[in-house]
């Protein structure tokens, strides 16, 4: 008799609900977005109600549209580093602050130089506006009237479960990359707690990744069309699961993800920091951590790119029923690799590793009369390749091995053309699992686990599916070798005019407000 299980990924602009049978077979898929509110280059936030009602609706879809195939359990994957100040009556006081909001970079700024890496060497999180320690520190400091009235401080998964379940609970995953929890006592962190200026009663109890709930309100159950005695997973946080999800769970192996964001990441058995602080380290369970580094531009360049330079492309696309998408990677492709001497530097919304700079902004570099739009997209195409190879490079310093596989997914792996890039500027064989929703997978592996069904992860290996393999092509190699440097250089080299533009940026923030 088939069984099945369901696995839910709270993302950054959509939720998506997966139903597989426990043999990673996917059997149906739903997808509801909502949308990121930024007004301006410091603030990205979303309605948590919004959110919350999307869970809801992802998976009434899919037992509406399945309705004889009930989970055995559902399993939970979400974004890391969201912030919502709650209130005695357990409702929002604030809109849920993303990881891409920065307005909390002065506080972080401050942190970073009164206290240097030590918080980041305990929490494994950099110190980074990203980071829920420093958003906290800015909502006390600057938002009494909000911090005066805050009974909790929790993210979007959180803020999910104390709707279904009543109870503040957050997974060791989630509360270690928040960098207040302490990854070598698996406790709140004294230390980060009285630099944010709290104390533990305000965060929800930490759990591990595996606990299991299935007292859901029986409201809700009825309204999703599940039986209310179904367990739910706590589950992780989206990166560590895209590691499960794609099989890359082994010493060597490299899971990168390119989604609306990214991040390159490897698992090891103990908790591990980086001596220059470029990397993160946090929680899949007790017995496995990961480590690696996240950037903030990914997918939503692209989107960028369709929404400010392509229009006529899109009304194209829509009139011949095609993904606006496709057709950009498709024009990409009348250009040759290194766009013919055009650098994009994709930092539209700051950058987490491996510069940890929310100052720094994009640009094209390189710019010329010959070049056209098709040089613009896949000069920003190269560039989101570009960046993620220079974490990759920061990653490796912290391993203590070689590399033996790199595994890849996300939305990107739909394009072709973006795949091979990566195969010739990373020169190496990159994999791409055929389902494109690891983070979904890997919270049902990890549910299998939680249940003890299997006893290890290596049944990931058999539930990926059919694989795709990309080669690097050498002369595509040779053209990426003579830019990577110059990409590399100019970052590091324009540190101070980023910080300058931002601060006028900003000025222009104020005197609108």
């Amino acid at each position: 008799m088939t069984e099945y299980m369901l696995g839910i990924d709270i993302g950054t602009t959509s939720t998506k609900a997966v139903l597989f049978t426990t043999k990673g077979e996917v059997v149906g898929q739903t997808n509801v977005g909502y949308p990121l509110h930024t007004p301006n280059r410091s603030t990205a936030e979303q309605d948590p109600e919004e959110i919350f009602h999307a869970v809801l609706e992802t998976i009434r879809l899919l037992t509406k549209q399945y309705p004889n195939q009930k989970p055995k359990f559902v399993a939970f994957s979400s974004a890391m580093h969201s912030l919502i100040a709650i209130d005695e009556d357990d409702q929002p006081l604030t809109a849920c602050i993303t990881w891409a909001d920065s307005r909390s970079e002065a506080w972080s700024n401050r942190i970073k130089e009164e206290y240097g890496n030590d918080v980041y060497h305990r929490t494994g999180t950099p110190i980074h506006p990203m980071s829920p320690l420093a958003k906290i520190f800015w909502l006390v400091e600057d938002r009494p009237e909000i911090a005066e009235r805050t009974k909790k401080y929790i993210g979007i998964k959180e803020f999910v479960f104390q709707r279904l379940f009543g109870r503040y609970v957050i997974d060791h995953s989630l509360a270690s990359a928040t960098g207040l929890f302490n990854i070598h006592d698996m406790k709140w962190d004294s230390k980060a707690l009285e630099i944010a200026g709290i104390d533990a009663s305000k965060l929800s109890e930490p759990v591990s990744t595996t606990t299991q709930y299935s007292d859901i309100n029986p409201e809700y159950a009825k309204q999703i069309g599940l039986d209310p005695a179904t367990p739910f997973m706590i589950g992780a946080s989206d990166g560590v699961l895209s590691n499960l999800g794609v099989n890359a769970i082994r010493k060597g192996e490299i899971a990168i993800t390119i989604g609306t964001s990214g991040a390159i990441r490897t698992i090891i058995d103990r908790p591990q920091t980086d001596e220059k602080g470029r990397t993160f380290c946090y929680a899949l369970t007790e017995k496995h951590w990961v480590i690696g580094g996240p950037v903030n531009n990914g997918g939503m360049v692209l989107r960028w790119i369709r929404d400010e330079l392509a229009s006529a492309e899109v009304e194209t696309a829509k009139r011949l029923g095609i993904d606006p998408y496709a057709v950009l990677t498709k024009i990409a492709e009348r250009v040759r690799p290194g766009s013919d001497g055009l650098l994009f530097h994709p930092y539209l919304s700051g950058e987490r590793a491996p510069l940890w700079n929310p100052d720094v902004s994009g640009s094209f570099f390189g710019l010329t009369l010959s070049h056209k739009k098709e040089h613009m997209i896949r000069a920003a195409l190269e560039g989101v390749i570009y960046n993620l190879y220079t974490v990759f490079l920061a990653l490796i310093e912290c391993m203590d091995g070689p590399v033996t596989r790199i595994q890849a997914t996300g939305g990107f792996a739909r394009s072709e053309v973006w795949r091979q890039m990566m195969a010739d500027i990373f020169e190496s064989e990159v994999v791409i699992p055929e389902s494109f929703e690891s983070s979904c997978l890997g919270a049902c592996i990890l549910g299998l686990y939680a249940t003890g069904e299997v006893d290890s992860f290596e049944v990931a290996a058999e539930m990926i599916g059919e694989t795709h393999r990309h080669v690097p092509n050498e002369e595509a190699m040779h053209e990426y070798r003579q830019l990577l440097p110059i990409f590399i250089s100019l970052a590091r080299t324009l540190s101070a005019d980023h910080r300058r533009i931002a601060e006028y940026q900003r000025s222009l923030i104020q005197q609108e407000n």
